[in-house]
């Protein structure tokens, strides 16, 4: 795997749009690519990628970014200018395992867990964090062992369970922190009634410079899952994942061999090198 994991938005046709405020707020932030599918950026050196998919899937609570702020000052702006158009799902305050923290669901649908702390205690600004609820409620330790089980390195750095004195099932996973690879993760369990699921509307990106990785990281998360088209699937908790060749992006930036292979890949399920070149070159 070439680069590390890294979340893929679903937008109705304002990426570009997301892209760009979400790049005014935190620092060290710039787009770099944009075409009329994709829209690429980067912040505090972590990959993003919004997708111009139209509305046939929207971004939910299921996966949301806890957002590592250093300052006052900068928590406040982000929290401002995320909350034009939004919906606050926990009021910006003083709670037990932060000094000020808030999560808001932008204009976008996209969700942002901002807390002020100290960048060294989680090592990466922006963190996604998976949410189980529902029919996945209670499957926090399942999932977070199955992912570290098919990424190497990988880790479990920490699990916080609900005890007796809170209001969720005891022994539920309250916060869990775990790498994959290059990227950390967070995970919960919520026993609360809630209107959404993992879907397509947030997905993680699988970078892969040959076609064994492909296959293999293919087959461990079908695994109980389910495959999709065009490099996308879904693991045994309902979360989806692209698994995509490197090649692809520099045979799609190729504007004669682009439409050859998007001919191609249309008809796959997992994606399959040797054929996207083959394509090409037709």
């Amino acid at each position: 795997m070439k680069n590390p994991i890294y979340p893929c938005l679903w937008f109705d046709g304002n990426a570009k749009e997301a892209a760009d405020l979400y790049c005014s707020i935190f620092p060290h932030a710039r787009v770099t690519a944009d075409t009329p599918m994709v829209v690429n950026f980067e912040m505090s050196g972590q990959k993003f990628m919004g997708l111009n998919g139209g509305s046939m899937f929207k971004i939910n609570p299921s996966i949301s970014f806890f957002v590592v702020c250093e300052s006052i000052d900068e928590i406040d702006l982000a929290w401002q200018q995320l909350s034009k158009g939004g919906n606050v799902l926990m009021p910006l305050d003083k709670y037990d395992w932060s000094e000020k923290y808030g999560w808001i669901q932008d204009k976008f649908g996209v969700n942002w867990q901002l807390s002020y702390g100290k960048l060294s205690e989680v090592g990466q600004k922006f963190t996604p964090t998976l949410m189980f609820v529902g029919e996945q409620h209670g499957k926090t330790i399942d999932a977070i062992d199955f992912y570290t089980a098919i990424f190497e390195p990988s880790s479990i750095r920490g699990v916080l369970r609900y005890s007796e004195a809170d209001q969720e099932p005891t022994g539920t996973v309250k916060h869990a922190q775990f790498t994959l690879d290059k990227t950390v993760l967070m995970a919960m369990d919520s026993s609360y009634e809630h209107d959404f699921q993992f879907s397509e509307g947030l997905s993680f990106v699988i970078d892969c410079e040959t076609q064994e990785e492909i296959d293999y990281y293919w087959q461990r998360l079908t695994e109980g899952g389910q495959e999709s088209q065009c490099g996308w699937l879904k693991d045994p908790f309902g979360v989806s994942w692209q698994v995509v060749p490197t090649v692809l992006e520099s045979l799609m930036s190729d504007p004669v061999k682009a439409p050859k292979v998007t001919a191609a890949f249309l008809k796959m399920s997992k994606f399959d090198i040797e054929t996207l070149i083959k394509a090409s070159e037709s």
